[in-house]
Order: structure tokens, then C-alpha cells, then sequence
């Protein structure tokens, strides 16, 4: 549902929660979850409220956001955890400057119907996020809106955010990034002409340009892929790095070689699925060399992809 209309919706309609869930990883989906058991308990809908634009980005122009999701990436995972509506809100500087009275009574509850709002553990709204959840609940209050502070979600004692999944993917650590996304993180893009190195020696490669672009790209290294393309899915062996043993620029290059197929895919969609990292970049004294590590490589990526399970 997209508020961008202003629709007048049915008061008392749904039990909420705000967030611009950036990966809907399991501390979200923790949270999630119980908006829809409240929901279930007032049997009403349960709604996730978010933002199609990072509200950094709208305040401070020159801000780049590090995205785990692009938007629309966003909304299928959302779409994933069984909440019954989703509805987005455009993120504007009228927006930014509403208390979070003003936000909680304008929008949430004459605009949207919020009866129920569950507010995450740490989370803060309103200009210059002056109010906390005791106003939180004491604004509820006094408009008849049930406010409640979720419980949060600790793994290894340690608060599940999605800044701690951008620091894992940045460490390479693919597999408990994705064991907290519960998910495998994916990189999505069109198939452009890239140095065509690769094919000269051996390793055809499909170059990547992300349609998301500010997309978290992870450490730079070879990983095990599995690629999706025109309806197929293919093992790969993806390099994130900016080829030093052939080039002398710092321009990061993001390519994969798809086990299987060696064909024309330029201007194609493309996705790819993060399995397990493999190896930093490294610069090889000469080519011979890099040709004999790349070797190892898809040795190493094939026996990885053999232990994920096959659908």
C-alpha cells in the first residue's frame, strides 16, 4: 500500500511498526512477529510501515547510504515474513520535521489507523529524535493508541542490527551474514562489457553493474555463487576486486564466471546469491600464476556449491 495519496484509512485498523528495515533480517523479522501476534490477539491486521528512501538520504543530499536492500528487494523479503500489509511512506523534509507526537497523532493514527504501534527496542522517530518510548506511550495515551516496546533479539549476547550484517559482509564473512539475514545475500544487476580478460585466459566472465547503487558490496575476494539467469540457476565463482595482477587502478570490478555457460549475456539481468567466501584479492607476480590460483579456485567454489542442498 503506498500512502502517497494521503488516503484516509479506517481508524483502528491495524497494529504497526515504523522502521525503514534495511535486509529484514531476523532481528526485524523477530519484531515482526510480534506485531502479528498482537494483531492476532486484537484480530485485526498487523502492517509494516517503511520508506522507499533511506531519511538520511532525503536531509543530507550527498549521503550514501550502505543498502543491504534496494526497495523493491526490500518488499519481497517483507512480503516473506507474512505480515498482512505493507505500507510505504514517502520520506520528505515535512515528514523529518514533525514531532514524534505530531507523527504518532497526524500519521500513524488519523492517516494510516494505527490502533496498535510496537516500537523496536532502540528505535527513535520525531525531529531531531528528542522523545523516547515513555512519550512514545504517554502520546498513545492520550489518543487511545496502544503503545508498546517490542523485545529485542540478542544472538550471542549481541543486538541482531543491520550495521553488524554490513560489517560481517565487508569481513567477508558471507556465511553469518546470511545466517542473520536468514537468507543468502544477493546482488542483483544488468551484464555490461567489461576487459573481456577473462575469456583470453580460460575464465569467461559476465561483468556486473548493481542496479541498487548504493548496494552493500562485500570484501573484496573470490566467492561461491549460485546465478540466477533468464529463469535458470548456475553455480558460479564471483570476483569482487579491482584486478591487480593486470591493472593499476583502483576501479572495483565485479565478475562472475558461470559454470555451464559461455555465451553473449550483455544488457541481461542478473542476480547473484552469496554461498561462501573463498579468498581475498591478491596480486600474483604474473599471469601464469594468477591462471593456476583461479584454477584452485573453481576447485575449491565447486566443492563448496557441492554441499549446498539442490531444490
Amino acid at each position: 500500500m503506498d500512502l502517497s495519496s494521503n488516503e484516509k484509512i479506517e481508524d483502528g485498523r491495524f497494529v504497526a511498526t515504523v522502521g525503514f528495515f534495511d535486509g529484514v533480517h531476523i532481528g526485524h523479522r523477530y519484531l515482526i512477529e510480534q506485531v502479528k501476534k498482537k494483531a492476532q490477539e486484537l484480530t485485526i491486521s498487523s502492517a509494516v510501515i517503511t520508506f522507499p528512501v533511506h531519511p538520511r538520504k532525503v536531509l543530507q543530499k550527498d549521503y550514501q547510504p550502505a543498502l543491504l536492500c534496494g526497495y523493491d528487494e526490500k518488499l519481497d523479503q517483507l512480503e516473506t515474513t507474512g505480515i498482512d500489509t505493507i505500507i510505504s511512506i514517502p520520506f520528505t523534509i515535512g515528514l523529518s520535521q514533525l514531532t514524534a507526537k505530531e507523527f504518532i497523532t497526524g500519521v500513524l493514527k488519523d492517516q494510516i489507523g494505527v490502533r496498535t504501534l510496537l516500537v523496536g527496542h532502540d528505535h527513535r522517530f520525531g525531529h531531531n529524535r528528542e522523545d523516547g518510548f515513555p512519550e512514545y506511550r504517554k502520546y498513545g495515551d492520550e489518543i487511545g493508541m496502544e503503545v508498546i516496546q517490542a523485545k529485542e533479539l540478542r544472538i550471542d549476547g549481541q543486538e541482531v542490527s543491520s550495521s553488524q550484517v554490513r560489517r560481517l559482509l565487508k569481513a567477508g564473512d558471507i556465511l553469518k551474514a546470511n545466517e542473520l539475514l536468514s537468507y543468502n545475500y544477493t546482488l542483483s544487476g544488468k551484464i555490461v562489457e567489461g576487459y573481456q580478460v577473462g575469456r583470453t585466459i580460460g575464465f569467461p566472465t559476465a561483468n556486473i553493474r548493481a542496479w541498487e547503487r548504493f548496494k552493500v558490496i562485500p570484501r573484496l575476494g573470490v566467492y561461491a555463487v549460485l546465478v540466477h539467469l533468464r529463469g535458470m540457476v548456475y553455480e558460479g565463482m564471483l570476483y569482487i576486486g579491482t584486478r591487480p595482477t593486470l591493472h593499476h587502478d583502483n576501479e572495483i570490478s565485479v565478475e562472475v564466471n558461470i559454470f555451464g555457460l559461455d555465451e553473449d549475456l550483455y544488457n541481461q539481468s542478473i542476480t547473484v546469491e552469496f554461498i561462501d567466501f573463498i579468498r581475498g584479492d591478491i596480486k600474483f607476480e604474473n599471469i601464469d600464476r594468477l591462471v593456476q590460483q583461479i584454477r584452485a579456485d573453481k576447485i575449491a567454489v565447486k566443492n563448496r556449491l557441492s554441499e549446498v542442498p539442490k531444490n
